[in-house]
């Protein structure tokens, strides 16, 4: 029987990122990481196939650490998938909204939920993820206790939901993108194709606007443009593109090409199918 392959996450066992993994991984193994930098690591070292990472979220916004890693990793985005975040609140069995004092949860998810929290007025604790949280209150046994966390996590630790879907927002959806060694490189005319790529541009006036003219005259259209720094340098910068297209398309090859003119070290880092969820 050969052996079942491994996709890594961040977080422990229930978290949005392994409801991802078992969505679309459903055979895969799916192997819970302490920090990003150990999935990276999981993934670069072969001690899983696979790395699934959140990337932004339309309430947070970008998910900050994954830029700093991504470009330097080696590794390559082979596929996206869109989540869309449900929280609920859950106590130890024998538990109810009555008897809650204080509930628990990662910072955002406790951001994201501050109606139920308000209206039950509850003391929130911050915990270092979402379905860490769930397994704190299952082991502390305290009927006082209850944790925001994803579905999954109620099963998991044998949590009693007192609450369904407490986010304020019902838009709240995470965007993760798939890692792998290997560029694995959708197929042109296989469907809608998403291009991912990093650039500096030279410290030249106007140095951008003349590398971005070749997208919108060969009517490339970009769907996220990121900048941020690097080595803490306030002059060099990095950035983050993605389009719609494939670079085998004449019209982003074109606008590559008009890139390479006025930047330094283009680097595509993805060429992948673009989640149903953008249409």
């Amino acid at each position: 029987m050969p052996e079942a392959r491994r996709i890594a996450y961040q977080g422990e066992p229930g978290a949005n990122s392994h409801i991802v993994c078992v969505q679309h991984y459903p055979d895969w193994e799916a192997v819970p990481c302490a920090s990003f930098e150990d999935v990276f690591a999981a993934v670069e070292s072969g001690e899983a196939d696979l790395a699934m990472i959140p990337i932004d979220n339309s309430i947070a916004g970008r998910v900050a650490d994954i830029h700093h890693f991504l470009p330097g990793s080696g590794l390559h985005i082979i596929g996206e998938h869109f989540l869309r975040i449900r929280f609920h609140l859950m106590g130890v069995p024998g538990s109810s909204l009555a008897t809650i004092r204080t509930v628990h949860s990662h910072v955002h998810a406790l951001g994201q939920c501050r109606k139920v929290i308000r209206e039950h007025g509850l003391t929130a604790v911050i915990s270092g993820d979402t379905a860490g949280a769930a397994r704190e209150v299952a082991e502390a046994a305290d009927p006082t206790q209850a944790a925001i966390s994803p579905p999954l996590a109620a099963e998991i630790y044998g949590l009693e939901v007192l609450a369904e879907d407490v986010e304020d927002e019902d838009h709240n959806t995470t965007r993760f993108v798939v890692l792998s060694r290997d560029f694995v490189e959708a197929e042109r005319g296989s469907g809608p194709v998403m291009t991912s790529f990093i650039f500096n541009v030279r410290n030249l006036p106007a140095a951008l606007y003349k590398a971005l003219g070749g997208f919108a005259t060969n009517g490339v259209n970009m769907t996220k443009l990121e900048s941020y720094m690097v080595g803490g340098e306030f002059t060099a910068t990095q950035f983050l593109a993605e389009v719609d297209g494939h670079p085998d398309d004449p019209g982003l090859a074109r606008a590559l090409e008009e890139l390479a003119f006025f930047t330094t070290d283009v680097k595509v880092l993805g060429v992948y199918p673009a989640d149903p969820f953008r249409a």
